[in-house]
């Protein structure tokens, strides 16, 4: 579904990635992961078109997004969804109108049945049928990422991104965001890609992960083969 391959980024004289490849299949919670400063948000900005890399090539779908035109940019971003680490709610509008937001933007669908679909979506997450009229400011942290969620799901997408989706969440909330997850990608069949730092994410979520340093990969694979392979490291990185 996703291949990277040879990505270099510089910020000035300072070199996040040198040479970082990696593949994502089709139906995969892959993982990007490394310490404070690794590159790992930047890598996935990058690979939905939020920046460009200094050369190297993303193929999304087995299209070389980064030579698209702009008309071509915005049909493949309609196929995925994306939900960024603190909601990016709109705090002007409540919970029904946050995900009605999209199909509005981009479907000629009726008003009612847009407003179906997005409640729908809320469902599908998990959020109670009293919330959806509340204020972002109204919600605790777990019910905006719910929100957030079901707004990158509104159109349906192919693949979604997620950047520290558990991140600011309790426990409790955290796993149980975890588990919906993995219900989502097990009804939806689609591709999940995130950014990630949280141990129980990584131990039981993720089928396949990267680990970032140096402007490298370090290393690839499940949680169980690294564990083999790279036993220091996952040491390190799990303490």
């Amino acid at each position: 579904m996703i291949e990277v391959r040879n990505i270099v980024t510089a910020f000035g004289d300072h070199v996040v990635h040198d040479g970082v490849s990696f593949t994502v299949k089709e139906g995969e919670i892959y993982g990007l992961l490394g310490g404070s400063g690794s590159g790992k948000t930047v890598l996935m900005r990058e690979i939905i078109l939020l920046n460009r890399p200094k050369s190297g090539e993303i193929r999304v779908g087995g299209k070389e997004i980064l030579t698209l035109s702009e008309s071509q940019k915005q049909a493949l971003r309609l196929q995925w969804g994306v939900l960024f680490q603190f909601g990016a709610l709109f705090s002007s509008l409540n919970v029904l109108e946050n995900v009605m937001i999209p199909l509005q933007e981009y479907t000629d669908l009726p008003e009612d049945f847009i407003e179906e679909m997005a409640r729908m979506k809320l469902r599908m997450v998990g959020l109670p049928e009293h919330a959806v009229y509340l204020a972002p400011s109204e919600l605790s942290g777990g019910m905006k990422k719910r929100v957030g969620l079901a707004r990158a799901l509104a159109l349906d997408p192919r693949i979604l991104f997620l950047d520290e989706p558990t991140s600011g969440l309790d426990p409790a909330s955290a796993r149980a965001f975890d588990g919906l997850i993995m219900e989502l990608r097990a009804l939806l069949g689609i591709t999940v890609v995130m950014v990630t730092h949280d141990k129980d994410t990584i131990e039981k979520v993720l089928d396949r992960f990267i680990i970032l340093g140096q402007g490298k990969v370090q290393a690839e694979g499940s949680y169980k083969e690294l564990l083999v392979r790279h036993p220091a490291l996952m040491q390190r990185f799990m303490e």
